[in-house]
Formats: structure tokens, sequence, C-alpha cells
């Protein structure tokens, strides 16, 4: 009798228990990311209806032209540099064709392109599944269509790597801060456990500036808004042939290339 009194309360306290945690956990799922991530900067920011990037391949003739594209994002947001590649964290990098854009619709591409590298990165897509996936919100969609991350709210459960379907997302396996040469004092580093990604450097945007990527790249990246039909992306996504990564799969990217 007494044993089964036990189990009974055993049973009770797990019970109520899980009850006050789970709304605990909804709440914060439903509460979406802090306010100074929901609302958008004001009179002396860039805004857009939905942010995309055009990469004019043609302009790369060697993977040695990336270089100052990438030390621009990776130094900015204090990204690590670590050796061992299962460790490596990832804001914008290069990738041959078959890993970047080799897609049965384009399986018949030319030589040249096929031999291309591909500067690649977050797409910002218009239906992010990371989004979808992540428990906690720690990763959210704004208004104008860029994908952001909350690291405070990031759990390290990595579901949204999973979800992903472009290799865009790292994991902090171990601190990246002794791995930072040079720490940029206005952008936060991050800790051990957390996903991070590029952000469209919507910390500059909220300046009135430009990516960082986009302004090494004298020209071969150009950055601007989707919903305007006369911006710049839209010009050239009108004048030229374009072609996005996976697009078979429905998540809407917001990076061209221009081949």
């Amino acid at each position: 009798m007494k044993g089964s009194r036990r189990n009974f309360l055993k049973i009770a306290g797990l019970a109520t228990l899980g009850a006050g945690v789970k709304p605990m956990i909804d709440a914060v799922a439903l509460s979406g990311p802090p306010t100074e991530f929901r609302t958008l900067p004001a009179h002396s920011a860039l805004k857009a209806a939905r942010w995309a990037m055009v990469v004019d391949t043609r302009q790369f003739k060697s993977p040695d032209d990336f270089a100052p594209i990438i030390a621009a994002c990776h130094d900015l947001h204090n990204v690590p540099r670590l050796e061992n590649k299962k460790h490596e964290i990832k804001w914008i990098w290069q990738e041959g064709y078959l890993h970047a854009l080799a897609d049965g619709e384009y399986q018949y591409v030319s030589e040249r392109i096929k031999n291309l590298p591909f500067l690649v990165l977050c797409n910002h897509c218009e239906k992010p599944p990371c989004v979808r996936v992540c428990p906690t919100r720690a990763t959210f969609k704004r208004p104008d269509g860029i994908v952001l991350m909350d690291y405070h709210r990031c759990i390290g459960c990595r579901f949204c790597m999973a979800a992903c379907p472009y290799g865009a997302r790292s994991f902090n396996f171990r601190d990246p801060r002794p791995f930072i040469h040079n720490v940029n004092p206005e952008f936060p580093t991050r800790m051990k456990g957390v996903v991070e990604k590029c952000n469209f450097c919507a910390e500059r945007l909220a300046a009135g500036n430009q990516p960082a990527c986009v302004e090494a790249s004298k020209g071969a990246l150009v950055f601007g808004d989707l919903g305007d039909p006369d911006s710049n992306v839209r010009s050239l996504l009108k004048s030229n042939f374009s072609i996005r990564r996976k697009p078979g799969l429905g998540t809407g990217p917001a990076v061209f290339y221009i081949l």
C-alpha cells in the first residue's frame, strides 16, 4: 500500500512538473524575438520590402577573388578561424559547382560554369525551413525578408542546421573567442553551443550602409530591394539570366547568380 502511494506521488509530481514546464517553454517560443530585433530601424536605415543579393559570377576569375570578400564579412562579424574543418564556422564561403548549384535543371550547363567557384551564404529564404523548426524562436524572419539569429535564445539543438538545405549554418562546438585574431567590439562574439550564420549585415543596414561583402566585391555583388521593380537587383535580373540554389525545394532563396 505504501509502495503504491509512493509511486502515485512520484507520478503526480512529475505530471505537475511537466504541466509547469510546458507553459514556460511555450511562453518563450511564442513571445517571438526581442523588441530590438522586431522593430525595424528608424530614419537613417536602408529599408526594403524584401532584401536580395545578386552575385555576378562573370566577374570572378579565380578563387583568390573571393578572399577579400570573405575576409570583410568574417572580420566584421568576429567569425573565428579554426583549422579543424569539422569545427569550421562559415558565414560566406566558396564552393565548387557540384556543391553549390548542381541540380537536375542545370545538369547540361557549359564546362565554364561547371569549373567556376561559387560564393555561397545564407539564402534568406522567402519560406525558411530553419525558422519553422526552431523550438525557441532563436531563428526568426524580419518583415523585410532577413533571417536572423538571437544567440541568447539558441539552445544548440541544431534543428535549424538539419532543416537548412544549403548548409548555411555553423555550430560552435568549442568556444570561438580564442580563435578570433582581432575582435570587432561593435559586433557581439558568440559562445560555445550556439548556431550562427550570415545576417545580410543587418547591423550595417540599420546604420545606412551596404553589407560588408558587397562593398568589398567592387561591383560583383549587388544588394537591393527585390520588391521594387526599379531597384538595382531587379534591373540586373531583368537583363541577365540568373539561377538560384535548389529552386525546386520551394524555399524561395533571395540570392541570385548571374551566369
